[in-house]
């Protein structure tokens, strides 16, 4: 069997369904292939369930990328505030949570559906449990063997994803696209990723599984998150380790201010001018749970006794460890639980203002899978709104 359409878009996600609704809307015929039973499942898992969708607040600095300015293009022709009026379009009702994170208030369904009503016209198919044996570039555009279908094309998205979430069915297949047609690939890593730790932090740690406090964390490139931070009993998790993560490397220490909200100093002056015989480990419990301080007691990092025993260096020293305390952790989770993949396609070889590769035409690239890796808080699918849309005007 053969089939000849306009467009050929690979991945059934956000930013392939996106791609897929705009081409269709123009009148172009779009085949949509995936290889999983169902579309934007990446969409229905996210945000526990009710997909973080974007953020108030978008700009270039959200974004990690060999080449920073990349992103400005495309985040400027396709908004947030584009992709809020599409929902509003469609009454769906969200909620707005710290940072500016924006929620669905029922389900992240409703963005699937969206996105499916979308592309609810006569010349948009989808083609799922879709095996792509080859791809190849013909005079015309492309030919693609799909199972026992040949396709001819005239441009082809690729909108495959990166690595993060196997179990979601994430492939290195867009990257061998790639790679096949000629373009760098960035070398990939886990990011928006929990840290696991050495065995001997990690035995020591684990009684405070599921304990958060708020604190600053900073990478030792200088990047810094305000969030909370959520022990496991792995190792560490939370918005800030998520955050920290995508600038963190092997063997790096990453510095924590575990009281940034509190003046410790002003604390011990005045509970030891009216309780002398007071712990420290009694004074410090009004600004940490009792158990994280027993751990950093336990592992010598602080010295517990009467705060009129403390001496003015004791005391700085204290002061130190909880604004600058600090760790090396073992590694990540790795893709298994990551949001995001860092690397990828190398934006260089592909045009900020269509998402097309320069040298290969007909031949566009969407979404996590190209070297575009963003902060926790509805960046990454925002990216994928505007990387959709802006190739949909063109492909």
């Amino acid at each position: 069997m053969s089939e000849n359409v306009d467009v050929v878009v690979i991945g059934a996600g956000a930013a392939g369904l996106m791609c897929a609704a705009q081409a269709g809307q123009r009148g172009r015929r779009v085949l949509v292939l995936d290889h999983a039973k169902k579309p934007g499942r990446k969409i229905l898992i996210s945000g526990g369930g009710r997909c973080n969708f974007t953020n108030y607040d978008i700009s270039a600095a959200n974004y990690l990328c060999q080449n920073p300015h990349f992103v400005k293009s495309a985040l400027s022709q396709y908004t947030n505030w584009d992709f809020i009026s599409l929902v509003a379009r469609y009454d769906i009702a969200y909620e707005e949570r710290e940072h500016g994170q924006l929620f669905c208030l029922d389900s992240a369904k409703n963005i699937v559906d969206l996105l499916l009503a979308e592309c609810d016209l006569p010349n948009i198919r989808f083609r799922y449990q879709a095996d792509i044996q080859q791809l190849v570039k013909t005079a015309g555009g492309f030919r693609l063997q799909v199972d026992d279908l040949v396709v001819e094309s005239e441009s082809v998205v690729v909108a495959t994803g990166g690595l993060s979430m196997p179990k979601l069915g994430a492939t290195p297949f867009g990257y061998r696209v790639a790679e096949s047609f000629g373009l760098p690939v960035i070398p990939t890593s886990a990011a928006l990723v929990p840290f696991t730790l050495h065995k001997e932090d990690k035995d020591q740690f684990a009684a405070l599984s599921g304990i958060a406090i708020p604190v600053v964390m900073t990478a030792e490139d200088g990047t810094t998150f305000k969030e909370a931070l959520l022990f496991t009993h792995r190792g560490l998790s939370g918005p800030s380790v998520l955050q920290i993560s995508s600038y963190w490397k092997p063997g790096q220490r990453v510095t924590v201010d575990l009281v940034p909200d509190d003046d410790v100093n002003a604390l011990l002056e005045s509970v030891k001018a009216k309780h002398p015989n007071q712990t420290l480990k009694n004074t410090l419990s009004k600004v940490l749970p009792k158990r994280v301080i027993e751990v950093l007691i336990d592992r010598k990092e602080l010295v517990d006794k009467p705060l009129r025993q403390l001496n003015p260096k004791e005391v700085t020293t204290m002061v130190e460890t909880l604004s600058h305390w600090s760790i090396i952790p073992n590694s990540t989770e790795g893709y298994r639980t990551a949001e995001v993949t860092l690397g990828g396609v190398d934006t260089n070889a592909l045009s900020s203002k269509t998402m097309e590769c320069k040298h290969v035409k007909g031949l566009y690239f969407v979404g996590e899978v190209m070297d575009v890796a963003g902060w926790l808080g509805g960046f990454n699918f925002q990216w994928a709104w505007s990387s959709g849309w802006v190739a949909g005007q063109w492909v």
